[in-house]
């Protein structure tokens, strides 16, 4: 798992959208080592007109990602890596965006999420136990 939620103020288009979404699911696997099946993406598409850095509509197209990882399985080198390749890949996708496009990569406690109704503590657990 994680969760990648992203907001582009940019016009919505599928292409746009299928783009994202793979470049995302790609970061999460090669750079977070994730599991490309359990990588949810969910992309938004803002106005642009409606999109203010330091209380100015935005002229460049922007972005906001929040990624969700499940605590102590990332080191911070990889989550670094992971915010200067999304960063790049998002602004060769987008064209010119502007610096404050945000990337936050959140870690969430094992036992504070989930899929499937199990927790990530309890998957963990239950590997633990299948592997002895």
């Amino acid at each position: 798992m994680p969760y990648l939620n992203v907001r582009l103020a940019t016009s919505e288009s599928a292409t746009t959208a299928q783009a994202v979404a793979t470049l995302l699911t790609d970061l999460a696997v090669n750079v977070l080592g994730k599991q490309a099946d359990v990588a949810a993406v969910d992309i938004q598409f803002a106005d642009p007109k409606r999109w203010f850095v330091g209380g100015q509509s935005v002229t460049a197209q922007t972005f906001y990602l929040e990624v969700k990882l499940t605590a102590g399985t990332n080191t911070r080198n990889e989550k670094a890596r992971f915010i200067a390749e999304a960063f790049a890949g998002l602004k060769h996708l987008l064209g010119q965006v502007t610096p404050t496009s945000y990337i936050v990569l959140q870690d969430v406690n094992a036992d504070d999420w989930g899929f499937g109704g199990q927790t990530q503590g309890y998957r963990y657990i239950a590997n633990q136990v299948k592997s002895h």
